[in-house]
């Protein structure tokens, strides 16, 4: 699409001739480069950082010349892929693809237990099997620097405006959205989105009918019936199961606060620490479950939202911290995972330790039934 017809500019990942610019305003990018500073050499980054800057501009100058197109850019986050899944989990495994075709686009719902690695899982796992990798919705709240924006248009994101204000603005803002992942689809896209927006962190995935409403504001649009015109989308529930969460207690932390205070005051880096730490932290074992493709049937957003959940409920991979959280006997759990999963409530607070048992009892609850 010539970008004087460019109605998706605003919000859609980079196209192939825009890739070489954004990794230029990348590595001139003196926030991208401190965090860099910061992450890798802590001791240094402080007095020696006028020093490292430019020898880190250099590296990431040589590193990436080679990338020039989207692909490029997959090929070489497939790398740290491996890496990351090779220090922070003991192996992914994954379910249901044998029922997908590589050469369809697909709208990949999903259960949102972690920023960064639910839509990486996803596509590591398409990636691995022949199938292309998705454009992913991303909201605005986690693009506040703009080297983040760089980041994630340059790894096939596309930017669901949040912040819009006022009900026009709104309504203008997901008529676009909904426009755009119709237009995805239909030029051999597959997108992932979450059920719902933000994470479920108390461990309950459900899905938002309001998400699916949005899908369909292009399909009242044209005119088409609900059920048909969600038919058409390919929609594909998806459960992320992980064994251990890295960022569990900040999150019942964060409920617990809110539960006693009536509030909690986002710091100004958190979502950041939050992908760093879902990034780098022991998973454990992670499960990838892709439902089946949502056929005609569904008339309201309300009985859709159901069948998702009933699919993602269904399909959640139960290791033993969910068994042992929700007090139920499995052959897989043992002395050695009890005492693996009390070590997470050393130090907390009764009130917390409640909340993170419930995080894990939540899905094996919900599949009983």
């Amino acid at each position: 699409m010539q970008s004087n017809n460019d109605i998706y500019k605003e919000i859609r990942p980079y196209n192939d001739d825009e890739v070489s610019g954004a990794i230029t305003r990348l590595v001139n990018d003196k926030e991208f480069i401190n965090a860099i500073l910061n992450y890798r050499f802590p001791q240094l980054s402080g007095v020696f950082g006028w020093l490292l800057t430019p020898l880190i501009k250099r590296f990431l100058i040589s590193k990436w010349s080679n990338i020039k197109t989207v692909d490029d850019v997959q090929r070489q986050i497939a790398k740290y892929m491996h890496a990351t899944i090779d220090h922070s989990c003991d192996g992914v495994t994954f379910s249901g693809l044998d029922n997908l075709d590589p050469n369809k686009s697909y709208l990949f719902v999903s259960n949102h237990r972690d920023i960064a690695m639910d839509p990486a899982m996803v596509n590591w796992c398409l990636f691995n099997n022949g199938f292309n990798t998705v454009r992913i919705a991303i909201g605005d709240n986690l693009l506040k620097k703009p080297c983040a924006t760089e980041l994630m248009r340059l790894n096939k994101s596309f930017i669901v405006k949040r912040s819009a204000k006022g009900p026009r603005e709104m309504m203008k803002a997901l008529g676009l959205l909904s426009s755009y992942i119709s237009h995805s689809l239909e030029t051999g896209n597959s997108i992932w989105i979450a059920q719902k927006e933000g994470r479920a962190k108390d461990g309950n995935d459900k899905t938002d009918p309001a998400i699916l409403k949005m899908f369909y504001m292009d399909g009242r649009k044209q005119k088409i019936d609900f059920s048909e015109y969600m038919s058409q989308l390919n929609i594909v529930p998806v459960a992320i199961s992980y064994e251990n969460d890295p960022c569990d207690v900040a999150k019942a932390k964060e409920l617990y606060q809110k539960e006693t205070e009536g509030r909690y005051e986002k710091g100004e880096f958190e979502d950041i620490e939050s992908i760093i730490q879902g990034i780098v932290g022991q998973k454990r074992r992670i499960h990838v479950s892709f439902g089946g493709v949502i056929g005609t049937g569904f008339e309201t957003p309300e009985s859709l939202a159901e069948e998702i959940d009933r699919q993602i409920t269904t399909n959640y991979h139960l290791f033993p911290a969910n068994y042992i959280a929700a007090g139920m006997s499995d052959s897989s759990v043992n002395e050695a995972e009890i005492a693996r999963f009390n070590e997470k409530f050393v130090d907390l607070p009764e009130g917390v330790i409640a909340i993170l048992k419930q995080m894990y009892a939540i899905p094996a609850q919900k599949k009983q039934k």
